[in-house]
């Protein structure tokens, strides 16, 4: 390793010891003979003393730092005396005397000073993302993100789930926002899209017999974007058969009691409130009600809504939609209405849970009988050609033993955000999109050669 210790690890106890330190020169701060800087790292941050008398060329390329030079330092800890400790920062009680220096690279004049007190426009922000993540409230974010992933995966081991990857180039099969198409080189005017979510793929892996799937997933929807949405996504993918609503709810519950209480040292009081759709728009027309009492940022409420619609009207196109998804199951009492053709009645088998106002996560009892999957595929205008077409893969499954089995993803970007007390879940993703979904770092999309296309057989018409 070119370095002994990181930038956030010296403390008293290291007195007098040789160490070797490498990082981003975060400030330089001349005082006439003695030339100090602080260097950084992710782990944190160390002063740094530059004394002619112990290393005149150590102090004479110290003349040359500039901000965010890279460069790798040697030299022995120092104590420092009481009045000049820092107790702001973990090494405070310590600065490194230089005996050593070295440039390894230079850092042309950053465009924004890396500080959490410069104030940068978000879109010069996304253009240098390199420069902003260096950043410590980036950094926090990402870190907790990593943490809140580590938490789930041991989580759901201990609970009996198997990871299990699904398909990334898949079959189109739009589920209520657009698809993002990936042309077929091999099959000319043939189309892969991006999964708006592994719905079919897990539900495929109850009947195969998996019995607890989970999966920390990348998903792509082509759709209008805001502050909590992006055109890719990442999402805690659940499924598991042989269960009924209050299962779901009881291992969600757990899972989140465990997340809170291991990074923030939360006591998470289970089981969470419960509120139909119908109380919730009747009480706060909304179906993510925000019940804290006190827009209270340090508290985290936790909600159940249940009982949600399972169609809607469509007025403009004269028909019948999906809530959610028109894999969802019915309510066994409503089935009467399904009968009736009441479908404004028709409740479904479906549960979101809401986080001080904002929908984390969202889920359902499946439809596993190919008959029932069938009618709502004509209820919502699906005849049989077109059905099969699009989802003849599902219903084949559901012949071969398929188990009852329900499902749940939650939004990792969004907890994340929640969690950090942020306001855009932007923040919370290393390379994220802007509004207009391009990314301003590498400036994608981006146009192709045209040997590409011919390729493809694609040809690029402009609107």
């Amino acid at each position: 390793m070119l370095r002994t210790h990181t930038c956030g690890e010296l403390r008293k106890e290291h007195k007098d010891q040789k160490v070797t330190l490498c990082g981003w020169v975060h400030r330089r701060r001349d005082h006439g003979k003695l030339i100090f800087i602080d260097i950084r790292d992710r782990y944190g941050l160390t002063q740094v003393v530059f004394v002619p008398a112990v290393s005149p060329q150590a102090h004479q390329l110290a003349q040359t730092l500039g901000p965010e030079f890279v460069i790798r330092l040697t030299g022995a800890v120092n104590v420092r005396p009481p009045k000049n400790v820092n107790a702001d920062l973990p090494t405070g009680e310590v600065e490194l005397c230089a005996e050593g220096l070295e440039i390894l690279n230079k850092s042309a004049v950053p465009v924004f000073e890396v500080s959490e007190d410069a104030v940068v426009a978000e879109e010069l922000r996304l253009e240098y993302r390199y420069l902003d993540l260096r950043r410590e409230k980036l950094l926090k974010a990402l870190k907790l993100r990593h943490q809140l992933c580590m938490v789930i995966r041991n989580f759901l081991y201990q609970e009996q789930f198997l990871e299990i990857e699904t398909p990334v180039l898949t079959k189109s099969t739009p589920e209520g926002a657009r698809d993002f198409l990936v042309p077929s080189r091999l099959s000319p005017g043939e189309f892969f899209a991006l999964p708006q979510s592994p719905q079919l793929f897990k539900q495929i892996l109850m009947v195969s017999g998996m019995d607890r799937y989970f999966q920390i997933v990348k998903c792509f929807r082509d759709e209008d974007l805001r502050s909590d949405r992006q055109p890719e996504f990442t999402q805690l993918d659940m499924e598991m058969s042989f269960v009924q609503e209050e299962d779901i709810f009881a291992l969600t519950e757990r899972l989140f009691k465990t997340i809170l209480k291991e990074l923030k040292g939360i006591d998470l009081a289970i089981p969470f409130p419960r509120m139909t759709h119908k109380e919730a728009m009747d009480r706060y027309k909304s179906d993510k009600p925000d019940i804290r009492e006190g827009k209270d940022n340090d508290e985290f409420a936790f909600l159940w809504v249940v009982d949600f619609p399972l169609f809607k009207y469509n007025a403009e196109e004269k028909r019948w939609e999906s809530e959610h998804h028109p894999f969802t199951s019915v309510k066994q009492d409503d089935l009467v209405y399904l009968d009736k053709g009441e479908y404004d009645k028709v409740r479904a088998r479906s549960y979101d849970l809401v986080l001080n106002g904002n929908e984390i996560g969202s889920g359902s009892i499946r439809i596993h009988e190919r008959s029932l999957q069938q009618r709502i595929f004509d209820i919502i205008g699906l005849d049989r050609e077109e059905s099969q077409r699009r989802f003849g893969f599902l219903l084949k499954a559901f012949e071969y033993g398929a188990p009852p089995h329900a499902g749940v993803a939650y939004g990792i970007d969004r907890v994340v955000s929640i969690l950090s007390g942020l306001d855009s879940i932007r923040d919370t993703i290393a390379f994220p999109k802007t509004q207009k979904g391009s990314c301003l770092m590498t400036e994608a999309p981006s146009l192709v050669d045209e040997k590409q296309l011919k390729e493809l057989g694609i040809k690029v018409v402009k609107k």
